[in-house]
């Protein structure tokens, strides 16, 4: 969107600035407590949860073929499409709670549309940038979004707190909010692509794969978010509901605290990218999920194992500070989204290989799901966590790898 003028531009961030909360709110109401809603309204197992992201993540490698095969609309109309589906299967999961198979049908109907969108949020957002310090606009649309992250999570503390909401009852009605959200984020596409539709280059081309060698590395972070990611959605929060009994309103409420200090690490994050370039970026995040993966080894060995009281308040307090700090690590992803749009030959490589990169992700999240599973109920979960915190060290070797352009001064702050 390079040919935009300065206010258009700014207009359209703005609208896109408004995707970006409702999107956080949406999120945080559906896909942030499915692993609530899975234990109260189906008792499955640990076992059966790392089968559900099967059907739950398998989208994440379909979307590299649709995102490819619709890019002749562009990434706004490929975006509308992507909140039409979620929105959809949330409608179903709301109105009935129906048998498991038939659950898992409208589950992959919702997941395909968040994770068509998912890599087109960081692409859009960065087309709309404009320039210099795209570290640092990203990181404020973050923020941003993580604001209404918080508000999603007091919603859904307060909603099952008082007992508004249940996944018990005929009617989901967190859900149907969810639902809600992303129909509102139609109306704002919509009027984005009103606003940029006469600035985007034509797209001829049916199907656009990317698959560079020189974007290797790139491939290597995605296939570790992908392992990390896993554990941080899936094993983490299942160390609290499974070994502590902990429910949906304790996750919202440790939920709240990780979105609060991310609204401002988030910003950090993209300005140390400014400030410091990817390179030492990637070995900062890579130490950091070495750090919390080994700590969750340590406190799901002493849980598991009967070393520490499921009651005991340090080990506990541990436990929610360590998943506090473990979702905030999930805005790394930054680092990565910023790393493939410096390296990238033309721009047009940017939206591919994000979704490339997404797809390899999803093979090795799928993988990790089954393994994770059986490797928990087999030798236990601080097994999980140990193989995480290795596999993180291929994040440091990247590190050391990447060649990047020099990263441009920044003067100011992360606030």
């Amino acid at each position: 969107m390079e040919h935009l003028s300065e206010n258009t531009r700014k207009k359209a961030l703005r609208y896109f600035f408004a995707v970006a909360a409702f999107w956080a709110l949406g999120i945080g109401m559906s896909d942030l407590v499915f692993s609530n809603y899975f234990k109260d309204a189906y008792n499955i197992t640990a076992f059966q949860r790392g089968v559900i992201e099967f059907p739950r993540e398998m989208p994440g490698i379909i979307c590299v073929f649709i995102v490819s095969a619709l890019v002749a609309i562009g990434d706004v109309r490929i975006s509308i499409v992507a909140q039409a589906l979620a929105a959809a299967g949330l409608v179903a999961l709301g109105f009935i709670t129906p048998p498991f198979g038939v659950m898992l049908i409208f589950l992959f109907v919702n997941s395909v549309g968040i994770h068509i969108f998912f890599p087109l949020l960081d692409s859009i957002g960065m087309s709309l940038q404009g320039g210099k310090n795209v570290g640092t606009g990203l990181g404020k649309l973050k923020s941003f979004g993580v604001v209404f992250s918080l508000i999603a999570s007091v919603i859904v503390f307060f909603g099952f707190r008082t007992g508004f909401f249940s996944f018990t009852d005929r009617i989901i009605v967190i859900f149907l909010l969810a639902a809600a959200a992303h129909i509102v984020i139609i109306a704002l596409l919509l009027r984005i692509d009103r606003l940029t539709r006469g600035a985007r280059p034509k797209k001829t081309q049916k199907v656009h794969f990317v698959i560079k060698k020189k974007y290797s590395l790139y491939y290597v972070l995605c296939v570790c978010n992908g392992a990390q990611k896993q554990i941080r959605m899936v094993y983490g929060p299942w160390v609290l509901i499974e070994l502590l009994n902990k429910k949906a309103d304790t996750i919202a409420m440790l939920s709240i605290a990780a979105f609060f200090t991310s609204i401002f690490f988030v910003r950090f994050v993209g300005w140390m990218l400014d400030r410091y370039g990817v390179k030492r970026s990637i070995l900062v995040q890579a130490l950091s999920f070495i750090a919390v993966y080994a700590a969750y080894a340590v406190l799901s060995y002493g849980f598991y194992g009967g070393g520490f009281s499921a009651t005991a308040a340090l080990p506990v307090a541990a436990s929610f500070a360590v998943f506090i700090l473990d979702r905030m690590t999930q805005h790394f992803t930054v680092v990565n989204a910023v790393y493939i749009q410096s390296i990238a030959d033309v721009p047009e490589d940017v939206t591919p290989s994000l979704t490339m990169g997404f797809a390899l992700d999803h093979v090795i999240s799928i993988t990790c799901a089954f393994i994770g599973g059986v490797v928990w109920s087999s030798w236990g979960p601080h097994y999980v966590f140990i193989i995480t915190a290795a596999l993180s060290v291929l994040n440091v070797f990247v590190s050391f790898k990447v060649k990047t352009p020099a990263p441009q001064k920044a003067d100011n702050g992360p606030a």
